[in-house]
């Protein structure tokens, strides 16, 4: 059988993705992209000649049984998304899942994933965290937020640009206006930004200064004072 690697790409910096998976993205028989223009212009930035195959969330559950057989006939095949790493709010979960069924090799290579940094840098406790990724963007928001009332680890969340100010408002009314918050943008980006302090803070901030770029928002998980308070 062949194998499936899983493939990080850079999210900002070209100079972030490893020798590795240079050498992977080059030597497989296959890459799938989620977009292949933008995964195009990475693997020309490498000077990596390999056919590209499009596999994203829209076709991912037509095209993943055709790509199995193609590994169990043999073929190296890496998977990319258009930054960080594959199956992290990204297409890959369905086609890593496919192949372990089908008892096929499958290693994801460590490399770049946008949260990791978010927090690092955030100054919040990262020893303890939970990732919630993109948060539903109507229906099932508020039962959503509600039951991480009384979570007491870091919460991590993906947010658009457009979104962010509403999501850090319905964070104010869920956890109140006091919780501390990070909010990092355009990570591994000549303007990458972290503003940090109180939701209160940040929302007054990007209020006046208008959000741009990938988002990473990194939340404080309720303090054990306020938990107690919350279970009384």
């Amino acid at each position: 059988m062949g194998i499936l690697y899983v493939v990080p790409t850079p999210v900002g910096n070209m100079e972030d993705i490893t020798f590795r998976a240079i050498r992977i993205l080059k030597e497989a028989d296959l890459v799938l992209a989620e977009d292949t223009r933008t995964s195009g212009i990475l693997l020309k930035h490498f000077d990596i000649k390999n056919n590209l195959m499009s596999h994203h969330k829209f076709n991912e559950h037509g095209t993943s049984a055709n790509i199995v057989e193609k590994l169990k006939a043999g073929m190296t095949i890496a998977l990319i998304s258009d930054a960080g790493t594959p199956g992290i709010s990204d297409p890959g979960f369905f086609l890593v899942r496919e192949a372990v069924k089908e008892g096929i090799t499958v290693q994801c290579l460590p490399g770049a994933t946008a949260f990791v940094p978010a927090l690092v840098s955030s100054g919040l406790p990262d020893d303890r965290f939970c990732f919630e990724g993109f948060l539903p963007p109507k229906k099932g928001r508020a039962t959503r937020l509600e039951n991480l009332k009384s979570e007491t680890r870091t919460m991590i969340f993906y947010e658009s640009p457009y979104r962010l100010l509403k999501t850090l408002q319905h964070f104010a009314e869920a956890f109140g206006e006091d919780r501390q918050v990070s909010v990092c943008r355009e990570i591994s980006k000549i303007y990458e930004e972290s503003v940090r302090g109180t939701l209160s803070d940040v929302i007054n901030h990007f209020s006046e200064t208008e959000p741009r770029g990938e988002i990473v928002i990194i939340l404080a998980g309720v303090s054990t004072k306020e938990y107690k308070q919350n279970k009384k």
